[in-house]
């Protein structure tokens, strides 16, 4: 990976961790007092506000273990099964952030919200699904990669110990 995709990557990451604390710290509470005046059962409220700022969590985790990642690709040690650890976090993140949308679906649909509304949450919950999946896919990729990479150095040191 070129230096100037790790610069842009890394600035965007430090935008979105930005932008979601700001989101945390600002426009949480003023949700909450929206969905007060609007008169929304305390229950609910609190429930959705909670998987709101869970969600935001989420992304959070896999921004910083993203960041994480590209430290191990500058420094060439990204190929070890000290990646894996991070890929996990991730994946465990995006299929918590799928329940937390799906959970968005079940504090709604007693509402009254429009049938076809708590549809389409539920569809972003199962998209959100499979960007996990996507991740597990690469996890393993990742696992034959470093599993190359080890059969690879084994074979470099019986080549020198030839020479």
């Amino acid at each position: 990976m070129g230096k100037l995709t790790t610069l842009a990557l890394r600035i965007v990451i430090a935008m979105v961790l930005a932008g979601s604390v700001f989101v945390q710290v600002w426009m949480v509470p003023l949700f909450s007092a929206d969905l007060e005046e609007a008169g929304a059962p305390d229950g609910p409220r609190i429930a959705l506000l909670v998987v709101v700022v869970l969600g935001i969590v989420c992304a959070q985790v896999s921004a910083v273990c993203v960041w994480r990642l590209l430290t191990m690709v500058r420094r060439g040690t990204v190929f070890s099964h000290g990646a894996f650890r991070y890929v996990d976090i991730i994946f465990g993140a995006i299929a918590a952030a799928a329940v937390l949308v799906f959970g968005i679906a079940v504090i709604l649909a007693p509402g009254e919200i429009a049938p076809g509304i708590i549809l389409l949450i539920c569809g972003a919950a199962v998209m959100i699904a499979g960007v996990a999946l996507i991740v597990l896919v690469l996890r393993a990729l990742l696992a034959q990669a470093v599993d190359r990479d080890a059969e690879a150095r084994k074979l470099r040191s019986e080549l020198d110990e030839v020479i």
